[in-house]
């Protein structure tokens, strides 16, 4: 599990297909690497992934994970390229401060930025959703993009907007979003399961 509170920014160093269905994808940190063990889940642009290997190289940890199939059909895990800049969560503790809402790490699908409007304190970010995702997302309802947890600000039809305050435009890759950027979406897990509850009334 994790917050949807990013604690570093990782670099793809490298992409490379084991198979059809696999890619094993090297990322480098800031983060320890005596505190990165194989086996470990760290959160890569909203996604769970694997630790299955560490390293050091030009003063860097690095860390490598396996994507297999359905993560690089249904993310933009498929897309990654060497330099890419993704959000970085490692997983909760117990006693850990629960700074956003949780989150899983199961990507439900892929959101699409149509508009960005830039504010002197924030930005504003519109996004249009997959449709069958839309009846999960409401108003002061929480979603995670690319791992960060936010807060709904308006929602109409299948798109919704949020607000970015300057600290997550710091810290995670969203100063660099625009439109037509595609973001990995997780929807709340409570939104999900009370849909659910509804369906089988």
């Amino acid at each position: 599990m994790f917050t949807g509170i990013v604690t570093d920014v990782g670099e793809v160093r490298s992409v490379k297909p084991r198979s059809d269905n696999l890619h094993r994808i090297t990322i480098a940190c800031d983060y320890p690497r005596a505190e990165l063990i194989e086996g470990a889940s760290i959160a890569c642009a909203g996604v769970c992934m694997t630790v299955v290997g560490t390293g050091e190289e030009d003063g860097r940890t690095w860390f490598a994970v396996d994507a297999a199939a359905e993560t690089l059909a249904l993310t933009t895990v498929g897309r990654w390229r060497h330099g890419g800049r993704v959000n970085l969560e490692r997983s909760l503790k117990l006693g850990d401060e629960l700074g956003g809402h949780l989150v899983a790490g199961h990507v439900d699908g892929v959101a699409t930025v149509i508009a960005r409007d830039d504010m002197t304190d924030m930005a504003r970010i519109t996004l249009r959703a997959p449709p069958q995702l839309t009846r999960f997302i409401a108003p002061k309802g929480s979603v995670a993009l690319d791992g960060v947890s936010l807060t709904v600000n308006a929602v109409e039809g299948d798109t919704f907007s949020v607000l970015i305050i300057p600290h997550t435009l710091q810290v995670t890759t969203f100063a660099a979003l625009h439109q037509g950027d595609d973001v990995n979406l997780e929807i709340d897990t409570m939104a999900r399961y009370a849909a659910r509850l509804m369906d089988a009334q």
